[in-house]
């Protein structure tokens, strides 16, 4: 008994350790101001750590904002949604990267829900370096939404927590196709609390 009693002292020290770390956070710096994003490595370990590998790895380096998602930009979707891509945006560079295991929103719990931060992929299984924000609730974008007719959803692994405006200046830029015209650079950098 006394073992039992030990042991889940012992666990409640480890949970109330882990979460008084916190988790960490990245500063999306661009010329129309910061973006601040909280990482979930608690609820979707895989592609947290991974975005956070090819940070410390600097493959994020040349990083830009190159997409905007808009009602008005997406005449041959059915299915509409509001968000903001970035990343790398070199397909011969992407290529060379391996890409992760989908986590699915079913399994993280983490929905798309406005400025949440999650990885861009064509099928489950190819998420590399790209990642959006969303502007706005996207449903559809989780595990069984329509956006994606395999609907699987996309892997949600962060949150903005300041900077909504900026996501949404950005949004605003203009574009041809849904690519921004002019490419926003982005230098993503951890911050240390």
């Amino acid at each position: 008994m006394k073992k039992v009693i030990l042991l889940t002292g012992l666990l409640i020290v480890f949970v109330k350790l882990s979460f008084a770390t916190g988790l960490p956070k990245v500063k999306l710096q661009t010329d129309f101001g910061d973006i601040i994003v909280e990482i979930d490595t608690v609820h979707a370990p895989i592609t947290a750590h991974n975005f956070l590998k090819h940070l410390a790895e600097g493959t994020y380096e040349n990083a830009v904002f190159y997409r905007t998602v808009r009602m008005d930009n997406q005449p041959n979707n059915e299915v509409k949604i509001e968000v903001i891509q970035g990343g790398i945006f070199d397909d011969q560079l992407i290529d060379l990267i391996p890409p992760i295991l989908h986590e699915t929103t079913k399994m993280t719990g983490i929905n798309h829900k406005n400025g949440t931060f999650s990885m861009a992929r064509y099928t489950p299984g190819t998420a590399t370096t790209e990642f959006f924000i969303c502007v706005g609730d996207q449903p559809e974008l989780d595990f069984g939404g329509k956006r994606n007719p395999d609907g699987q959803g996309f892997a949600a692994f962060g949150q903005v927590i300041k900077g909504m405006d900026v996501v949404k200046k950005i949004q605003r830029q203009k574009d041809k196709d849904q690519y921004l015209i002019n490419k926003v650079e982005v230098s993503i950098k951890l911050i240390k609390d």
